[in-house]
């Protein structure tokens, strides 16, 4: 058995997506856009930003959306199970100041994700850690000699799964199983977890 680490994206693969339910809650449809619509991140920010001062919403506003949102169902046992065998580290283009509610639900597993720039309750930024760190931090895991199974749902989920040694496409929407026929794609847990199984053999 090979010295193996498990890469996960969050939202759309352990938890629901944030910015939905934030667009669910405020009526605004536009914020109904993620990753899944757009692959360009940067794009996808700064527009989610430009709704988000035309409309007033602060951080404590979404962050009590965020607070009534729970981990998908089955996702906490899953990773649970997991954890229990193998290291865990969750990939996320979210936000330090948006995950913490779905860490604790999950049992705090390790996040690495970017950071807003607040001043006054007021989210005037975004400060990417790195470009493609997902990818990145994949890359630095089979530096430091792991064999990397990696799960992710999105188009920026993609890069990170062509980089790991094995990569799984979880709940992903059809145009991006279309676009990436080489990953193998499953809709469950118990899938899943068979997929990391058999890449960690």
């Amino acid at each position: 058995m090979k010295q193996s680490i498990v890469t996960l994206d969050m939202e759309g693969v352990l938890t629901p997506e944030i910015w939905i339910a934030v667009s669910e809650k405020t009526g605004i449809a536009e914020l109904r856009r993620t990753t899944r619509d757009e692959p360009d991140y940067d794009n996808l920010m700064r527009g989610r930003l430009a709704i988000l001062d035309q409309h007033g919403l602060k951080l404590s506003d979404i962050q009590s959306v965020i607070g009534t949102l729970a981990p998908l169902p089955g996702a906490k046992e899953f990773l649970d199970e997991l954890r229990a065998f193998v290291q865990v580290v969750v990939l996320s283009d979210t936000f330090e100041q948006f995950a913490a509610p779905l860490l604790r639900q999950l049992n705090w597993p390790t996040l690495l994700c970017h950071r807003l720039v607040v001043e006054n309750d007021h989210i005037v930024d975004y400060q990417l850690r790195i470009r493609e760190q997902k990818r990145e931090a994949v890359a630095a895991f089979k530096r430091m000699n792991y064999h990397v199974i990696a799960g992710g749902d999105s188009f920026n989920d993609t890069a990170m799964l062509g980089e790991a040694n094995a990569g799984i496409l979880f709940h992903a929407p059809d145009g991006v199983k279309q676009q990436f026929p080489q990953f193998p794609a499953v809709e469950t847990y118990a899938d899943l977890m068979k997929l990391i199984k058999q890449g960690m053999a």
